[in-house]
């Protein structure tokens, strides 16, 4: 068994606390906003453009990430209305932020006629290695109540403040570690979209590919989570990756299609808007 002994806070001044999940989470943002930008370049995309979808993404993204989270969790928030805006304090639902922030930069990059495809599509890679970074977090919170498991590799948090004392399980107990599961299986989707960048067309199908791969396995470790149930046995992120994944799959069959390298980069330099006269004189 492994045993965690870490406390949920890297600090704490008074009544303000940084947890450790805002730590990773934000450093896991910022990992991949710099990834973004610098895989762009190639392409003719500014990284100030990035910087900017990126500025547009957080915050509907944060609102997400919240919002499922405290809905998820509404037995506690429902009696402390206040602590739902306490965000630094940890407690975010990825899904949530995922889609809140693909809209909100999506919108932006749109509205500011930027290759909202194409970069959706670098996009893809950059945001499964930021949600492993962010999951790191995770573990030293004890957040993502588990099922009891007898295995060598299960987690047991020890720390009297962790997440892990809100479980029906508590602290002390062995549980599967369905943090690691999701961090592993990030890291094999940085591999399979990467793989897939150079191959599939037209532009937008791997930020799909993402969303299906991610919710696939999503919906089956959510099985070893102890979340509260919606209807059917099913959790409120069963119900999220079944819409992601039917969503995705519709759209990847009727679009997709195989192509080499060349038509592929062809075809996302002609996505690209035609810069004016002073953006030319800049360069």
């Amino acid at each position: 068994m492994i045993e965690i002994e870490t406390g949920p806070w890297v600090f704490q001044i008074e009544s303000f606390r940084l947890a450790w999940h805002g730590l990773f989470s934000a450093i896991g943002v910022l990992s991949a906003i710099f990834l973004i930008s610098r895989w762009g370049k190639p392409y003719g995309i500014n990284p100030d453009d990035i910087y900017s979808i990126a500025t547009w993404t957080i915050l509907p993204g944060i609102i997400g990430a919240r919002l499922v989270y405290v809905v998820d969790n509404w037995n506690y928030y429902g009696n402390h209305l206040f602590e739902i805006f306490a965000i630094w304090s940890g407690g975010i639902g990825l899904l949530g932020g995922v889609i809140g922030g693909f809209i909100g930069g999506t919108l932006y990059a749109i509205l500011t006629k930027k290759p909202a495809l194409l970069i959706a599509d670098i996009t893809a890679p950059a945001l499964f290695f930021g949600q492993a970074i962010g999951r790191l977090g995770d573990i030293a919170n004890g957040e993502h109540c588990a099922k009891s498991t007898s295995m060598f590799f299960g987690y047991i948090w020890n720390h009297a403040e962790s997440a892990a004392v809100y479980c029906s399980n508590g602290i002390g107990a062995s549980v599967h570690p369905v943090i690691s599961y999701e961090i592993f299986w990030n890291m094999l989707g940085i591999f399979v979209v990467w793989k897939l960048a150079n191959r599939l067309r037209p532009a937008g199908m791997i930020m799909l590919t993402y969303f299906t791969f991610y919710g696939f396995g999503r919906f089956f470790i959510q099985f070893l989570r102890e979340d509260g149930e919606l209807a059917f046995g099913l959790q409120q992120s069963h119900y999220v990756s079944i819409s992601m994944i039917t969503i995705s799959v519709i759209i990847l069959l009727w679009k997709a299609r195989i192509g080499n390298y060349d038509e592929i980069l062809e075809e996302r330099i002609k996505s690209l808007p035609t810069k004016t006269r002073a953006e030319r004189r800049r360069q």
